[in-house]
């Protein structure tokens, strides 16, 4: 019995002992734990309490240093409730301060559930505000009097936009959620925004040390000129008051590398406040038209179509056409934009007059395999890839889409039927200016973080034509401006360019008295520096592009070798032969 005895015992003596055992181990495992090293490193749980901290958002500035998009702080303003001695004394002073009513601020103060300690009484406070808040009960504390005792002020950031209205339709802005709408703030959101850090902060003020460091978002250099964006923006709004016009757009960008210099269009908002957006625009696709509304281009298409037909080798520049004011398409006539008939014509007489049935010709000529297979490498149809949020795609019917017709192949040639934006434009355009290949738009210079630049490198969007091809049609562009003695031309520069004058098409047709009228130009042509799209919607001094975009391009044009410092080409042919 008792050997019976004492095996039991043994055996109890060892379940308790791997029990001990067991504990242990786990005493071991949680100590080693991450969980546990975090809590040790943080001290005691109930001496502090785990805050989430967001970070500064990322500041924007222009190619040259200029602050676009910054921060400022301002203030919640609110009432710890356990503190307060006279609600009423409180209620007075926040109100008269903050603009309230006496009755709406003692309400939040004297009606908040028991169970709350502290009420928001107003956020986004300025900070002038507040410091004479603060040094009123400072005044009032020197004195021994705490009637305002409980009011409490909690800093934080506001986007802040100094320029204002400027570039705000690259820009976009921050709701007060921290959220980037339109632009750059949405296409950058989480960069510009960083990332939010959960830390334990300690109720000891002597471990306020202990608090790592938020790294800020990421700050942006962009490549807008704000002095070429600043007088770009004023040349358009003189235009639409010159000339009638109900809004435009102009886009000025480097075809060497689609740095975009200066994007100005309208209407504009003030960026600081965010709410006048609903009062401006019926949709997002308004807020930025140069990206994001197609339209039918008008004649700006026919260097495309021109282009096309050079390096297909079904024209040359001394080809000849006998243009008798029509053609049959599809069963459909074509005219010229005024009817006539402007006789034997070469390739550039053809540019010069502007001729949509010598086009129409071209892209018969060309057949429809081969004159849609350039217009899709060009890019028609297809987003530019600029970094810039709502970005339209514009529209290039085919033939199989259910919508083409055999018409289409000759009304497209000359921009009609066919939706693009400008920037596709002249993305397209760049190939002409950059011997034969595209490039693609681009808004971003550079990226800093944590004391490092990080530079955007130049894309290229394909070859779509030879650079020979680049070259003659540069060359029957600018010979056609200087014959025609165009409004678009700037003395001292040799340009390339191209009007456009569309009808606006209506549910019952194209309406005659209604256009969109455009722009497209480049120079200097031997080097081009800079290429420039003007658009200007409904003009009603004239409905003619050679009357209101060539001569609002040139004022661009004289604007922008002012501020990129292009000498006028004898001088600068002179200085680079030395």
């Amino acid at each position: 019995m008792r050997q019976q005895y004492a095996v039991r015992s043994l055996f109890l003596v060892f379940c308790f002992a791997l029990v001990g055992l067991g504990i242990l181990a786990q005493m071991i495992r949680i100590q080693n734990s991450e969980q546990a090293s975090i809590f040790l490193s943080q001290g005691d749980l109930y001496a502090g309490a785990f805050s989430t901290f967001y970070p500064e958002r990322g500041e924007i500035y222009d190619r040259n240093g200029y602050l676009l998009a910054g921060n400022r702080t301002v203030y919640e303003v609110g009432v710890s409730l356990a503190d307060v001695r006279d609600a009423e004394s409180v209620a007075y002073i926040l109100g008269t301060y903050l603009g309230l009513t006496y009755e709406e601020t003692l309400n939040k103060i004297t009606d908040s559930p028991k169970a709350w300690q502290y009420v928001v009484i107003q956020d986004y406070v300025d900070a002038g505000v507040v410091a004479a808040l603060q040094q009123l009960i400072q005044q009032m504390k020197d004195v021994d009097d705490n009637r305002l005792s409980g009011i409490a002020f909690k800093p934080h950031y506001q986007r802040s936009y100094p320029e204002n209205s400027l570039a705000s339709n690259v820009l976009g802005f921050v709701t007060r959620d921290g959220r980037g709408y339109f632009g750059i703030e949405e296409k950058y959101n989480d960069l510009l925004a960083g990332n939010p850090v959960q830390v334990w902060v300690p109720n000891d003020p002597n471990k306020a040390t202990e608090i790592p460091r938020v790294p800020n978002g990421t700050t942006l250099v962009l490549t807008i000129n704000r002095d070429l964006q600043a007088r770009v923006e004023a040349i358009l709004d003189d235009a639409l008051v010159e000339y009638g016009a109900g809004n435009g757009a102009i886009v000025v960008m480097n075809p060497k590398n689609g740095e975009i210099l200066a994007m100005a269009t309208t209407p504009r908002m003030d960026l600081n406040n965010y709410s006048a957006y609903f009062s401006l625009y019926n949709d997002g696709s308004q807020y930025n038209p140069s990206i994001g509304t197609a339209y039918e281009p008008g004649s700006v298409m026919k260097i495309l179509t021109m282009a096309a037909a050079l390096d297909a080798g079904a024209v040359t520049p001394q080809t000849t056409y006998v243009d008798t004011g029509s053609i049959q398409v599809g069963g459909i006539t074509i005219r010229n934009w005024n009817r006539d008939a402007w006789g034997q014509q070469d390739m550039t007489g053809c540019l010069q007059h502007s001729l949509n049935v010598c086009m129409a010709w071209i892209s018969t000529q060309m057949g429809p395999q081969a004159f849609y297979g350039y217009m899709e490498r060009f890019g028609l149809g297809h987003r530019t890839g600029v970094d810039l949020a709502d970005e339209a795609m514009g529209r290039l019917k085919t033939p199989g889409d259910s919508d083409w017709y055999n018409v289409d192949l000759g009304t497209n040639a000359f921009g009609q039927g066919v939706t693009v934006t400008p920037l596709q434009m002249l993305m397209a355009a760049s190939a002409f200016a950059n011997d034969g290949k595209m490039v693609t738009p681009h808004i971003l210079y550079s990226m800093l973080r944590d004391g490092h630049q990080y530079n955007v490198p130049s894309q290229y969007g394909g070859s779509p034509i030879s650079a020979q091809t680049a070259q003659t049609l540069n060359d029957m562009l600018a010979n056609s401006l200087e014959a025609e003695a165009s409004g678009a031309l700037l003395p001292g520069y040799r340009l390339a360019g191209k009007t456009g004058t569309a009808q606006i098409p209506t549910e019952y047709g194209y309406d005659p008295s209604s256009t969109n009228v455009s722009f497209i130009g480049w120079g200097p042509v031997d080097d081009p520096q800079f290429m420039i799209y003007v658009w200007l919607q409904q003009p009603t001094s004239s409905i003619w592009s050679s009357d209101t975009a060539a001569p609002t391009f040139a004022k661009v044009a004289e604007q922008t070798v002012i501020l990129l410092d292009l000498p006028p080409d004898n001088v600068r042919l002179t200085l680079s032969s030395r």
